[in-house]
């Protein structure tokens, strides 16, 4: 049984001027907490988490825990670039209420960051967190992919129980469904693969798309599971432009506009992220337009 799946929002941190944005916080939860999403991921790259220090992350940790839905997991981002960093901050936040850790790999030393370095790192993390843990592939900003073999040797691990890959490459991520244990949750990193992941054998995904889309990825995932393809394919093929949106094309300022647009609060990114101007503005209100947002 798959401890973990569905979709989850990697939730946006909003911030007011320099500080985190509370109430704005509150009434993003009030939001997610109606939807179908299965849960949140605090501190993912959507939320900022290498733009905040280690108070910020432990107070967004708490608050999330106290507003929200007690029947939706809450998986708790906390890579850092030294082994023992990744181990106590897991475990506080585990303290503090999170369901599991969402660890990507370290990416400074890049250049010695092999697979027998990632593998003893990520497995002195497992033996000394107590929660479970999905491991992060997320090649655009670390510019190390983990190989399909690397997560395949770490899912035989009994505390690492899962994989968000965003890597995007449909053939890594068969290659780790194909060679991990049948229980372990393979989730797509975006909604651009989320149909083909599914399609495969994947569980969940945690997406960006799925802070302002939150019913229909989970509903997408749905008819995948239910064998409607047809379905699935045509809303898959539907989400694709404003995906890259709030993704790739305009990164977090793209999706913190996007919620302020609907209602939501994202607020400003934290420098030296910049807000989107005037035309990327207009381009996602377009694409908005198409989801009747």
């Amino acid at each position: 049984m798959h401890q973990f799946k569905g979709i989850y929002a990697p939730i946006a941190t909003p911030f007011n001027g320099d500080s985190i944005d509370w109430p704005g916080l509150k009434k993003n939860l009030d939001f997610y907490n109606q939807s179908k999403l299965a849960g949140l991921v605090v501190l993912g790259s959507n939320g900022e988490f290498a733009l905040l220090n280690r108070k910020e992350k432990l107070e967004l940790i708490a608050f999330v825990r106290e507003h929200l839905s007690k029947d939706k997991k809450m998986i708790a981002g906390t890579g850092c670039e030294t082994t023992q960093e990744v181990i106590d901050l897991s475990n506080e936040c585990a303290d503090l209420g999170a369901d599991a850790a969402l660890i990507v790999n370290p990416w400074y030393y890049k250049g010695s960051y092999n697979d027998a370095v990632l593998a003893n790192h990520f497995t002195k993390i497992a033996n000394q967190v107590k929660m479970p843990i999905m491991l992060y592939n997320m090649p655009r900003n670390t510019s190390i992919s983990m190989s399909a073999n690397l997560i395949a040797q770490l899912a035989q691990h009994p505390n690492i129980v899962g994989v968000k890959d965003s890597g995007g490459d449909i053939v890594q991520i068969t290659n780790i469904i194909r060679l991990t244990p049948a229980n372990f949750s393979v989730f797509a990193g975006s909604g651009s693969f989320l149909y083909p992941t599914l399609a495969m054998g994947g569980v969940g995904g945690t997406l960006a798309i799925a802070n302002i889309l939150p019913d229909f990825c989970a509903d997408l995932a749905a008819a995948a599971q239910a064998g409607q393809h047809e379905k699935a394919v045509s809303m898959q093929k539907k989400i694709m432009e404003l995906n890259a949106a709030v993704t790739s094309k305009y990164g977090i300022p793209g999706l913190k506009k996007a919620m302020d647009l609907i209602g939501l609060v994202g607020g400003t990114p934290r420098e030296p992220l910049l807000p989107v101007d005037e035309g990327k503005t207009a381009d996602i209100k377009r694409l908005l337009a198409e989801f009747d947002l």
